[in-house]
């Protein structure tokens, strides 16, 4: 019985080590299973080295997201054709008599395979060239969404409903994709507002603005834009353009965006308009003694239609507007003037205590308090000199003549300044070049303070030579002209 075991069990492992003949060559079917073996754990450690690279080693390198895809796609792709090659080599397989069968077979496949060639070769291109990467936001073909995934055929693409699609790699090599994250998410949306055609349109343009710098996604740099688009068939039609820090989030922001901007409209009791329309009656006379008719019969009139009369209110803030006038040297400008000095400046916001800058800081900005509170100090010998509340504005002087601050200035409240840089007050005056004129003329109202400015200037050694003169007017002329490039 053992004798009869024993042979059976060699029988049966003759039958998996003796050669079967294949044309000019043999193989075991031993060799295969052990060729199968090594094969899957080539792959398996392909697959394993990827997910270390990917997550970990790259990580840690401090490489983003799509670099470190691409990088771990290419080399375990590598290491894994350089692995099955060395598995065909140590198991007895010719190289050259699969090369002679794969070209034998190949003109077949090729036919066959060549969407898959095709969808090959643009995985490679996507993966060295990376222009879409992991964590990129495109729009393709309709869709919009975040790349998920780069391999060799195919990209998956996980939309903003949560669907996840599969695309194959030849589709967005071959046609036109939109990559809205490609240097950075920062891209600018357009939100169309329209009005009634007695509002000011200056106040519509500070709305607007105020409207887009409560909006903490919109960026201050570049600013946010007003256009007048056309005159409508019942509006004047506005569009506000604002940078995002998030394109992706474009709907929340739009969204939150309408919402500010429908409260700031109502505040200002700006009034957005609804489509009217005319209606004319061809039987007037005979309508008329209808209801005259039904007058007599019924005895009384019929209701009357009254429209809702709007109640001022005296206790309204000044708008923006209406504080720049109060500066001395923005009160001949006109609304479009003054239209582009809100639309330059920006908001910015101050919390308690927070320094706003320090005597001795370059005087390069100009401010108005929209809200809160500040308190102007010296703080080298800590006196007190004022508190500045809403609608008052300092630092005029310093922008216009480039003077150092004489004071400091901090938040005694949670604070919302609005603020004119230099280079945006340099570009109004490089596009109106009569206001720096009318600046001039302004500033030599007070000679007694532009002396003693010009005398700070020459004891801190900040007065150019070719600017220094006597004569205020020419000083101050000269000084625009050095510190606007006029």
């Amino acid at each position: 019985m053992n004798e009869a075991l024993k042979r059976i069990v060699a029988q049966s492992l003759s039958w998996f080590t003796t050669p079967i003949p294949l044309g000019n060559y043999s193989v075991s079917i031993s060799a295969m299973l052990q060729l199968i073996i090594w094969v899957c754990i080539v792959l398996f450690l392909s697959r394993a080295l990827k997910k270390f690279l990917k997550y970990r080693l790259l990580v840690k390198l401090g490489i983003d997201e799509g670099n470190r895809e691409a990088m771990a796609t290419i080399i375990s792709y590598s290491s894994s054709m350089l692995g099955l090659i060395i598995v065909l080599q140590s198991t007895g397989f010719n190289l050259g008599s699969l090369l002679v069968i794969a070209g034998g077979l190949g003109v077949g496949i090729g036919f066959g395979l060549q969407e898959v060639t095709r969808n090959f070769i643009s995985g490679l291109t996507l993966l060295i060239e990376r222009k879409l990467k992991v964590g990129d936001f495109i729009e393709f073909d309709g869709m919009s969404g975040y790349v998920k995934e780069v391999s060799l055929r195919s990209t998956l693409i996980r939309t903003r409903d949560g669907g996840d699609v599969v695309v194959p790699n030849s589709k967005l090599v071959e046609n036109k994709v939109l990559n809205w994250s490609y240097d950075s998410f920062h891209a600018r949306i357009q939100i169309p507002v329209g009005v009634a055609y007695n509002s000011d349109t200056v106040l519509v343009t500070e709305t607007l603005l105020n409207a887009a710098y409560m909006e903490p996604a919109v960026l201050h740099d570049p600013p946010p834009k007003v256009l007048f688009k056309n005159f409508g068939d019942n509006a004047l039609n506005f569009e506000l353009w604002v940078w995002v820090n998030r394109i992706d989030r474009e709907p929340f922001i739009r969204s939150s965006l309408n919402f500010i901007i429908e409260y700031n409209l109502r505040q200002n009791h700006i009034t957005v308009p609804f489509p009217q329309r005319d209606l004319w009656i061809r039987n007037g006379e005979d309508l008329s003694r209808l209801g005259r008719k039904n007058f007599q019969q019924n005895g009384h009139r019929p209701e009357m239609i009254t429209e809702p009369v709007a109640v001022a209110t005296s206790n309204k803030p000044l708008s923006l507007k209406d504080l720049l006038r109060q500066v001395t040297y923005f009160q001949n400008f006109t609304d479009l003037e003054l239209r582009q000095l809100i639309e330059i400046g920006h908001r910015k916001r101050l919390y308690p205590s927070q320094v706003l800058f320090q005597e001795g800081d370059p005087g390069d900005a100009f401010y108005i308090v929209l809200s809160g509170s500040v308190e102007v100090f010296v703080e080298k010998i800590n006196k007190h000199l004022t508190n500045l509340g809403a609608g008052k504005f300092f630092g005029e002087l310093s922008l216009m003549l480039g003077i150092p601050r004489t004071a400091s200035v901090r938040a005694l409240e949670e604070t919302i300044l609005f603020t004119i840089h230099h280079n945006a007050f340099q570009s109004i005056l490089r596009e109106h070049p009569e206001l720096a004129e009318e600046i001039v003329q302004e500033l030599c109202k007070h000679q007694e303070e532009l002396a003693q400015r010009q005398q700070q200037l020459r004891t801190m050694g900040l007065l150019d030579a070719t600017e220094d003169d006597k004569n205020p007017v020419v000083w101050v002329r000269k000084r625009l002209q050095n510190l606007f490039h006029l």
